[in-house]
């Protein structure tokens, strides 16, 4: 007989239990059992007073701007409307059918009480969770940047003589990118010192492609070479080069994994004469992209004698030209720290070798980094076999990261606007990534660990949580297995 059913609105709940309406193998369930989101409590009760209004848990609102990422949410405003049609979410943040749940500028608030320092050290206890589980293996990393388009439009830029937009942005509070940490040279006046956004002044104008320049972040990122766990992460206006942050995100990652880093993997824009030197002095490996080589193989240069074709002679610090015509220091460039040799004044012009050395009216210069016995090491590094064979994997590991964030995570577009918010996606995003690794690592530990007990047991392998198997019980016997690994087991 065919039934139908009756809707009819219950006067009331005393049976509704979440934890029996969430399935067992349900992500946030995983999520929940491997992070703790309790310890913000302690990181923020300095931001609390002792009377008053009762705030809302912590805990619950890291939560909640987890899951705002963790479903890329369109805003914190649907989040909150779609959280009472969601039983999982209810159970996930610990609320019942019928609580009283929070207003959505409690985040905002939130956000703006605790700063950045909160959920970067969220970001650092799962890594840290992450190289316990053995997903780190530390000694090779791998370094990229990507551009985020600000919360801004270009026709909130405006325009005018460095001295005015200087005074625009003290009166925005806007975070000043130094000179050095720019690709600008310091002969000419930057883009952005003659621009600025007025609804997110902290954004620099950048050209992405063949498009045209908007308000821009750039964020920094590096990778561990095992299991793609993102181990540094670095927000910064998008004028400031990527080569430029190389050597903070090198030392980041060895603060948050304990694991000094050997080997250091990029594409050809990090492999700058500085880079070079200053990894080789920290006794680091240099597999990135030569910059010079481009630079060697420039058209103009053709038919002209490569530096190569000049013999260093140490014992008196001078080079030999093809012509056997010695060429002596100069001066020291004060900025790129190389020396530069010459010849005495009318040697060149009167060379007959002169149209293959130089086209230059003053004869041919060569320049010697102070370093040049580190650069002349890190470039061989940069050349060698493995160096291109790590470059290829690096192609599909930070790429993939990249993209990953950008498919699930709304990574490619700011939500909020000031550098410190941008900060704070970038964190959230960078973590959920790590933590989707860890569940994944922890998930198929647990199932290579009970097939090797039930080959050695001889007993069947079970994927049922309700019903384990021998083997998977012997395994918990021995410590080898949680318990709440068993929920996971997948044949």
């Amino acid at each position: 007989m065919m039934g139908m059913k009756q809707a009819q609105k219950a006067l009331f709940n005393y049976q509704v239990d979440l934890d029996q309406r969430v399935r067992v193998e349900h992500p946030l369930r995983r999520v929940l059992e491997r992070v703790d989101f309790t310890f913000v409590r302690g990181e923020v009760a300095d931001c609390y007073g002792y009377n008053g209004n009762v705030s809302v848990d912590p805990a619950v609102i890291l939560k909640l701007m987890f899951l705002l990422f963790y479903d890329d949410v369109p805003s914190e405003r649907e989040l909150l409307k779609i959280i009472p049609e969601r039983l999982d979410y209810l159970w996930f943040l610990g609320y019942g059918l019928d609580d009283v749940l929070p207003d959505h500028s409690v985040l905002s608030k939130a956000r703006q009480r605790w700063g950045v320092t909160v959920f970067e050290g969220f970001f650092v206890r799962v890594v840290g969770q992450c190289a316990t589980a053995g997903l780190v293996a530390g000694q090779k990393l791998h370094v990229d940047a990507s551009l985020i388009d600000a919360n801004a439009s270009k026709d909130s830029v405006l325009q005018g003589r460095p001295e005015w937009i200087a005074a625009l942005k003290q009166a925005y509070q806007a975070t000043e990118s130094k000179l050095e940490d720019t690709s600008t040279p310091a002969s000419r006046v930057a883009v952005n010192d003659q621009a600025l956004s007025k609804t997110d002044p902290d954004a620099g104008l950048v050209r992405m492609g063949g498009g045209s320049s908007r308000p821009r972040y750039h964020h920094h990122r590096a990778v561990d070479d095992a299991q793609g766990v993102i181990t540094a992460v670095e927000t910064t206006s998008g004028s400031i080069a990527e080569n430029k942050r190389l050597l903070d995100l090198v030392a980041q990652h060895n603060g948050n994994t304990a694991i000094q880093a050997q080997t250091v993997v990029a594409d050809s824009k990090y492999g700058t004469v500085e880079n070079y030197v200053a990894l080789q002095q920290q006794g680091l490996t240099t597999h990135m992209g030569d910059v010079l080589a481009k630079q060697t193989n420039n058209p103009r240069r053709r038919g002209i004698f490569p530096d190569s074709q000049f013999r260093y002679e140490a014992n008196t610090n001078t080079y030999l030209c093809p012509a056997g015509q010695r060429l002596v220091a100069r001066r020291l460039h004060p900025r790129r720290r190389t020396w530069e040799y010459h010849t005495a004044r009318g040697v060149c012009a009167a060379c007959a070798l002169r149209p293959q050395c130089t086209r230059a009216s003053y004869g041919r210069t060569i320049k010697r980094h102070e370093q040049q016995d580190l650069l002349n090491r890190a470039r061989e590094q940069a050349h060698s076999p493995q160096a291109r064979r790590d470059r290829r994997r690096r192609q599909h590991l930070i790429e993939g990261s990249f993209a990953d964030a950008a498919n699930n995570y709304h990574f490619k577009r700011s939500r909020w606007r000031r550098l410190w918010r941008q900060r704070i996606q970038d964190y959230l995003i960078a973590t959920i990534q790590n933590i989707k690794i860890l569940l994944r690592g922890v998930a198929r530990r647990a199932a290579g660990a009970a097939q090797a007990l039930a080959r050695e047991t001889g007993g069947p392998f079970s994927c049922c949580a309700a019903t384990p198997s021998r083997p998977i019980l012997v395994a918990v016997f021995l410590g080898r297995l949680s318990p709440p690994d068993l929920a996971y087991q997948k044949t």
